[in-house]
């Protein structure tokens, strides 16, 4: 199994696996977070192998369209790419601000972070 793979299915079933039927959410549970072969899976739910395979690529497709149409784990990223960035520029100002510097060279910095932040609050 492709690792990239496995991240990527959960992650997506993480942000939307409440949209999945339960069903579905438990063939996806099993394979990516429990690491169970289909026929485990088979067994488990008394379904055919063919029968479970199909319900995992069905799954797969559809959490792969939520993410296309809602955008959800990408917004989510991006907001913790701003976090971080935001994150780091304060820790450069604070090193700034020990060191003795002139703080009013510091507001361009601090009007930039308060224009991140204004972005992510909509």
């Amino acid at each position: 199994m492709n690792l990239d793979k496995v991240i990527e299915v959960s992650i997506l079933f993480d942000f939307y696996k409440e949209l999945l039927t339960e069903k579905q959410r438990e063939v996806i549970n099993f394979y990516y977070n429990e690491d169970y072969s289909l026929g485990e899976i088979s067994e488990n739910l008394n379904v055919s192998r063919q029968g479970i395979y199909d319900t995992l690529k069905r799954a797969e497709k559809i959490l792969q369209d939520y993410e296309k149409k809602l955008q959800l784990v990408k917004k989510f990223n991006e907001r913790n790419k701003y976090i971080e960035d935001i994150y780091k520029e304060l820790v450069n100002i604070k090193k700034e601000i020990k060191s003795g510097k002139d703080c009013t060279i510091l507001v361009p910095k601090i009007e930039n972070l308060e224009e991140i932040c204004r972005e992510l609050l909509g």
